[in-house]
């Protein structure tokens, strides 16, 4: 994809109230969103990056022993299904791997996320109803 082909999606874009576009292929990654420009200058609310590698090689963080559940989207988090219901899971509770331990809105579609492993609840990263990235990590399981 070419500036003039990025700069044409921008175009159809205008006047429609899409506020996200993704589109990945095999050489290009391309996130774009709308908003307010207050929004896009603070900085973004993030986790610390537990176990992701930057450019150089380096390790970004400590890394902590577990198994990190990251967002497989940008979208907004919520540890619950509804408002006034109960979280999914709290820090040491035990979860069984496919059992869903939070939602990520995207999209106006909330997907639910799910345990890949078995094991206790160490780390919840993430505070209720703040905006995730991808790839973000959300929780921190100890494995069985």
């Amino acid at each position: 994809m070419d500036l003039d082909s990025i700069k044409a999606v921008l175009e159809l874009l205008d006047g429609t109230d899409v506020s996200e576009l993704e589109y990945e292929d095999e050489t290009l990654r391309l996130a774009i969103r709308r908003g307010p420009r207050a929004a896009l200058a603070a900085p973004a609310m993030a986790a610390p990056a537990l176990g992701a590698v930057p450019m150089g090689g380096a390790p970004a963080a400590p890394a902590l022993l577990g198994k990190v559940v990251a967002s497989p989207f940008v979208g907004t988090f919520y540890r619950a299904p509804a408002p006034d219901v109960a979280p999914f899971t709290e820090v040491g509770q035990r979860v069984a791997k496919g059992q869903t331990l939070c939602i990520v809105e995207a999209m106006k579609l909330m997907n639910e996320i799910e345990a890949e492993v078995s094991g206790t609840v160490k780390q919840i990263l993430v505070e209720n109803a703040q905006p995730v990235e991808f790839d973000q990590a959300l929780f921190l399981i100890d494995p069985d």
